[in-house]
């Protein structure tokens, strides 16, 4: 196991090398000028010239590409062009990332476990009528896209609602951050597990009615094992092993639902950072991004990898 880790790591610094030479490339080629955006369509040529010499941007790419790379070996991802001038990359992801995390952390606590269990109920009690409605609640979670759950469920918590004589509401407040326990996080918390309650439902239930038609279920409970030992220790064992697979690209794809989701709610995080610097073509900030986010797709692919040795004891690595 100790080799097949050492492998993977050693592998980390020729995948970082090829997406961030994809991705300068793109930053360097594409449409759009960071310069130019930053002074406007029509400032002087020789102004803008000035201020392309002053960020590096008149040097040859590979030169160009050479100097960064060297910076963020050093943690010097830059500065901020046009959207917070002067400020450190750095120290922008530094502030904000902890505040994703915090996020998708609480979208994860409240989706993950409800939906395995909602996955096995399902499974045991298969063609029944909790079986139909989560199944239902399934293809309604799937079904749902973010931008137009977040300004549906935000006029139905967030406004006074008059019915006859009665006024309900506001039930929850809505936009900013006041901390991972505040009730701001409740509704962008749910709108981000939604996807990963309906998708861990899903995959649980046809995990576990594989699982449960295997010889070796039968066999415990001929041995005449309790029924939740059958199903803890032998069915769902198994059946987490195509989960954990499942768990890396979920996690994935909480930080890519981010953007809208704290874009949309003012939240100062790293999503919300991510959103304003494509739209306004911030170069530094989107290539420390693209970094930081293959480096924490390859450590979460490489820890599911280890979790499988410890799921299925028969899973050896070389």
């Amino acid at each position: 196991m100790a080799a097949y880790v050492i492998r993977r790591l050693l592998w980390l610094p020729v995948l970082l090398i090829l997406i961030s030479l994809v991705t300068f490339a793109l930053g360097i080629y594409g449409p759009g000028d960071p310069v130019q955006v930053l002074l406007g369509l029509h400032a002087r040529p020789d102004i803008v010239a000035l201020v392309r010499k002053q960020y590096g941007f008149d040097q040859p790419f590979i030169v160009q590409y050479l100097n960064y790379m060297t910076n963020a070996l050093q943690g010097n991802f830059g500065v901020s062009i046009v959207k917070y001038p002067g400020q450190s990359v750095s120290a922008l992801l530094a502030r904000r990332l902890p505040i994703t995390i915090q996020l998708n952390l609480m979208a994860t606590v409240w989706s993950l476990p409800l939906g395995v269990a909602l996955g096995i109920f399902a499974a045991l009690y298969r063609k029944s009528w909790l079986d139909v409605f989560v199944r239902a609640l399934v293809v309604l979670g799937i079904s749902l896209p973010i931008i137009g759950l977040m300004p549906t469920l935000s006029f139905a918590f967030s406004r006074q609602h008059v019915v006859g004589p009665l006024t309900i509401g506001p039930f929850l407040p809505v936009g900013g951050w006041q901390g991972m326990f505040a009730p701001t996080i409740v509704l962008p918390a749910f709108i981000l597990g939604l996807g990963v309650l309906a998708v861990f439902t899903r995959q649980t239930r046809a995990a576990m009615i594989d699982v449960m038609n295997q010889d070796y279920v039968r066999t415990a409970r001929a041995k005449g094992l309790k029924e939740w030992m059958v199903i803890v220790r032998h069915a769902l064992r198994n059946a987490l092993i195509p989960l954990i697979t499942l768990l890396g690209f979920m996690i994935a794809g909480l930080f890519a639902g981010s953007f809208l989701v704290e874009a949309f709610y003012g939240i100062p995080g790293v999503g919300q950072l991510a959103y304003d610097s494509l739209t306004s073509r911030e170069y530094y900030i989107i290539m420390a991004f693209t970094l930081m986010a293959a480096i924490i797709y390859v450590l979460i692919n490489l820890l599911i990898d280890v979790v499988y040795g410890f799921v299925d004891p028969q899973i050896r690595y070389k």
